[in-house]
Order: structure tokens, then C-alpha cells, then sequence
């Protein structure tokens, strides 16, 4: 509260100023930090009717592009660093989970092949990433 010059008692004018300043130094934060929160590649998940959400750990996410690069996190993993990164990771945490975000454009093989690699690597199980139908 702030003292009116000239006038006896309390001002009674709100001053926003701070409330805008918060406000946007908030926005800022959050514009900033909400494109980090997707893991993996971008891709075009395929739909599914009935969708389970699994709240267990952190899992591992593998991404397999509409040109059938595949990236551990945001990483490109050519050739045998699939399964190194896999391996590395399951070393580090033996319960690790690993979910495959493949785009809808791939064929079932072909994200099969890249499960099967998964798998050879020490994985216990692949889940798949889907978008839940509108």
C-alpha cells in the first residue's frame, strides 16, 4: 500500500505492473520449456480405438521416421548404434522400459525389424507409442 501525496489515508489504485511482470516472465518460461516435454523425433503416430497408459518409469523412446531413421531420444542410431545405445541404457537400469514411436507411413515389417533389434539388444519389451482416435 502506498501513501496518495497531497491526500491523507491509503491509495486505493491497484498496481498491476508486477502482476504483468510475473505474467510474462511465466509465459516466457513456459514457451520456452513446453517444446523440451516431447521426447524422441516428431512423428505422425498411427491411431489406435482403445489405448492402455502405462504410468510406470521413464522408458527409453525410440523413434523410426517416415524415412525409416531411427533415433534413440533425439539421436540418430545408424547401423549397430541401435542396439549399443539399447544395451547401454539397459546396463545402466536393468528394468528400463523402451517405447517405439513409429510413424504411420511405415509398414508393420519394417517396424518389427526394429523391434526384433530391441529385443536382441536385452530389452525385455517394446511398447508401442499410438494417438488415441478423436
Amino acid at each position: 500500500m502506498a501513501f496518495a501525496a497531497g491526500r491523507k489515508g491509503v491509495k486505493s489504485d491497484i498496481n498491476v505492473t508486477p502482476l504483468v511482470d510475473v505474467v510474462l516472465v511465466l509465459l516466457i518460461i513456459f514457451m520456452v520449456v513446453t517444446p523440451m516435454l516431447q521426447r524422441g523425433k516428431d512423428v505422425s503416430l498411427p491411431n489406435a480405438g482403445k489405448i492402455e497408459e502405462d504410468k510406470g518409469a521413464d522408458p527409453l523412446v525410440l523413434s523410426m521416421t517416415s524415412d525409416k531413421k531411427t533415433y534413440i531420444e533425439s539421436n540418430l542410431a545408424e547401423g549397430d548404434a541401435l542396439e549399443t545405445g539399447v544395451k547401454e541404457a539397459i546396463r545402466k537400469e536393468p528394468n528400463k522400459r523402451v517405447m517405439l514411436k513409429g510413424d504411420s507411413s511405415l509398414t508393420v515389417g519394417e517396424v518389427r525389424k526394429i523391434m526384433g533389434r530391441v529385443r536382441n539388444a536385452g530389452a525385455k519389451g517394446v511398447s508401442l507409442a499410438v494417438q488415441e482416435k478423436q
